[in-house]
């Protein structure tokens, strides 16, 4: 597809072509004449730029195909419909002769349409001959068969590619389908998932068809690293322009620079503005943007600034490859009838890997170690391209079922856009230390500065925590412990005997003796903390107060839990999840993380979930805001902890607390108040601070039982149980999965 399909080559075994194979033909054929069914003549004929080919054009040169290395080589008494069309239809194979160029492709008026069509059905019924006869199983035919046909599917992609961008170019907006009827629901919060790296096997492995571009197989030395478990959305992107974007050219490489600007690039291709909102040209006509659905039409320049600013980077071919084998849900394809690619759904894993866009990575189109171009004019197919263009991988929601594998590259210039391409972050993942000066320093470039609150919870920030339970003022521990101390024996009843109780998160465990001494059938203790010092001793603790227990501690962000500790196999399993720490996240991030639970769970499994409820804002804020002034010192040793592990120079004393109720979004928030303009360094960058900028540290959701159980009832749980607590009011549900 990149330029077009003839640039890529074969790679195919004997045996590659099924049984089946003139049936296969006649089904790959019809395709490619349904997706003209809506189009008028004019449509097929008209080419809106020298990247894009008429339909008309598409519907001939895949015809040529077939006749030039099928029929006229292994169809005895053969005769080509037309000796002229060998000059008009060739795209770029020198071997073969000169050829009508491609930016002029659109004046072929003559042959008609209807030429066209006869075209295709004498090349059918010779190709039907062929494969009825005794050639059809030679080695040399069948490879031939099965280029030719996934040549014919790129260029059903290819169709429908230059058809939008044909009816972009009109003032009438043409829709080439109707309107989708059906609404997609938000997209999933963005997360990450980390990857060991190591030395990994890449291309393709040898079994049925690819193109020689996909091979040789070879090993390749990857770093560990992360990669985003889905593509970035339209929401995501309008944030980019709303920080500018595209007007700012330090996010840039230069050459991309020079092409936005030359250009006059302001948004993703196909956007347009539509008073304070924009509109997007779909092959579904010019629809509203929906903010959930994946950007499209970005070129590599776009995508390489975007990440820039997001704090991350591009993949690697190689990175992309290696997580393709986790993938847990595929996007849409062109058999789906969408046209459109997909939000992504809630769930654990890497979403969107194979379909909805086709994924750039930062890997230049390069041969693989050992790559050899096929004999003849075959081998003009894809070598003799392998300069100046970038991969991308995965496949789009215009490419047909069952056309892309992991080995699959596809690759484009870098300021191509016309393509339906996307966008999926990575970072570097070389250790813990390493995320956390990741996250920090990605927040502190933000326009609202923050660091996610999980790094509050080193040693000390653990200590402090413990002390802040114990102030008059914070009540949601109190409560919610004497809550616990109430219906314990309630919760205990609904726990199977010999299960593993996993607890999200550890502290000094007080909770989790409530929960251990009112169900001394629970066998498993697996606590899962981010930081080993907290998690060590709490565990210690309760292995000393509990011997016959099994404890078997979990370092990690419990957010990216992928696996429960071995000593959990095959128990009944429920989760623990108090302290309101829910609260932490955003609602949206609350349902991923319910999600994801659910998941690490399994079926069948309970979790008991600590919410704090909606109260009067001056209880609220007092109890963010203590008078001892506990949680400004708990706050604040954040700024301690990026000091000693990230080598910064944050004055603690130049930075106020500040705890703020947010009635709209139901939350209180924690922020650190810069008391003066200055400039701090972090892991040997420098961030700016006005006078009265915050840095956002935490937010602190406060629910209703009610709204609680529509969120998780979206994360596939069910609220069976709830308890509430005597004023100031917190709750304890019970979820089944």
């Amino acid at each position: 597809m990149a330029r077009s399909p003839d640039e890529f080559a074969l790679r195919s075994h004997a045996g590659d072509a099924a049984p089946e194979a003139a049936a296969r033909y006649r089904v790959v054929r019809h395709a490619t004449e349904a997706l003209t069914r809506s189009l008028t003549a004019e449509d097929q004929l008209a080419q809106s730029m020298p990247d894009a080919s008429p339909t008309k054009w598409h519907l001939a040169h895949t015809s040529w195909f077939f006749e030039t290395f099928l029929l006229g080589p292994h169809l005895p008494g053969y005769r080509p419909f037309d000796p002229r069309f060998g000059f008009l239809f060739n795209s770029y194979y020198e071997a073969l002769g000169p050829r009508q160029p491609r930016p002029q492709r659109g004046l072929l008026t003559r042959p008609s349409l209807a030429d066209v069509i006869a075209y295709r059905a004498h090349v059918d019924a010779g190709m039907e001959h062929l494969l009825a006869g005794e050639r059809a199983g030679a080695r040399e035919v069948e490879a031939l068969l099965a280029l030719g046909l996934a040549h014919e599917e790129q260029h059903q992609e290819l169709i429908l590619m230059d058809i939008l961008h044909l009816f972009a170019c009109s003032p009438l907006k043409p829709a080439y389908a109707p309107p989708r009827r059906t609404a997609d629901g938000p997209a999933a919060p963005l997360g990450f998932v980390d990857l060991p790296g190591g030395l990994v096997e890449i291309g393709h492995d040898g079994e049925g068809f690819a193109f020689d571009n996909e091979g040789p197989r070879h090993k390749v030395w990857l770093e560990p690293f992360r990669l985003a478990d889905r593509l970035v959305t339209n929401g995501e992107w309008l944030a980019f322009m709303g920080d500018g974007g595209y007007r700012r050219s330090e996010l840039w490489l230069s050459e991309g620079w020079a092409r936005a600007q030359a250009e006059g690039w302001e948004a993703p291709l196909y956007w347009e503005p539509a008073g304070e909102a924009w509109h997007v040209m779909t092959l579904h006509g010019l629809r509203p943007l929906d903010p959930a659905l994946p950007v499209s039409h970005v070129s590599l320049y776009e995508a390489e600034a975007y990440a820039t600013w997001a704090g991350a980077r591009l993949p690697t071919e190689a990175e992309w490859e290696h997580a393709a084998g986790r993938a847990t849900a595929d996007g849409a394809f062109l058999g789906d009838g969408r046209l459109a690619p997909a939000p992504a759904q809630p769930g654990p894993g890497l979403k969107q890997m194979f379909g909805d866009l086709w994924e750039w990575t930062r890997s230049a189109y390069a041969p693989y170690p050992g790559f050899r171009p096929a004999p003849g004019a075959v081998g003009e197919y894809n070598g003799k391209f392998m300069a100046s263009q970038f991969v991308l991988r995965g496949g789009a929601c215009v490419t047909p079922a069952g056309h892309v594998r992991p080995s699959y590259r596809n690759f484009f210039y870098p300021h191509q856009r016309w393509m339906f391409s996307g966008v999926r972050l990575a970072k570097d993942g070389l250790s813990g230390a390493a995320t956390f000066e990741e996250d920090v320093v990605e927040g502190l470039s933000r326009p609202q500065k923050s660091v996610p609150p999980k790094y509050f919870y080193d040693a000390e920030g653990s200590r402090l925590f413990e002390a802040i339970c114990e102030l008059a003022e914070y009540y949601p521990t109190r409560s919610e412990t004497a809550l616990l101390r109430w219906v314990a024996p309630e919760i205990a009843a609904a726990i199977p005997a010999g299960a593993a109780l996993v607890e999200f998160g550890s502290g000094a465990s007080v909770k989790t003796r409530l929960m251990l001494d009112a169900a001394a059938q629970i066998a498993v203790y697996a606590p899962i903390d981010i930081s080993p010092d907290a998690l060590a001793a709490a565990a210690r603790a309760v292995a000393a107060d509990y011997p016959k227990l099994t404890v078997a501690p979990l370092v990690e962000d419990f957010t990216r839990a992928l696996a429960l500790p071995r000593e959990t196999a095959g128990r009944p399993v429920v989760g623990f999840f108090p302290g309101s720490t829910i609260g932490n996240f955003t609602p949206a991030e609350a349902q991923a993380f319910l999600t994801r639970a659910r998941g690490l769970l399994g079926d069948g499994a309970t979790f008991v979930v600590g919410i704090d409820l909606v109260k009067n804002e001056e209880t609220l804020v007092a109890a963010y805001d203590d008078a001892l002034g506990v949680t400004a010192a708990f706050n604040r040793n954040l700024l301690a902890r990026i000091n000693r592990e990230l080598g910064g120079d944050f004055d603690l004393d130049a930075f106020r607390h500040r705890a703020v109720w947010n009635a709209t979004e139901s939350r209180i928030e924690m922020h650190l108040e810069s008391t003066k303009a200055q400039t701090v360094q972090v892991a040997g960058r420098a961030f700016a601070f006005s006078a009265g900028e915050t840095l956002h540290t935490e937010n602190s959701y406060k629910f209703t039982v009610e709204g609680f159980a529509r969120l998780a009832e979206a994360a596939g749980w069910r609220l069976e149980r709830d308890w509430v607590s005597p004023s100031p009011a917190f709750a304890l549900v019970l979820l089944r999965a």
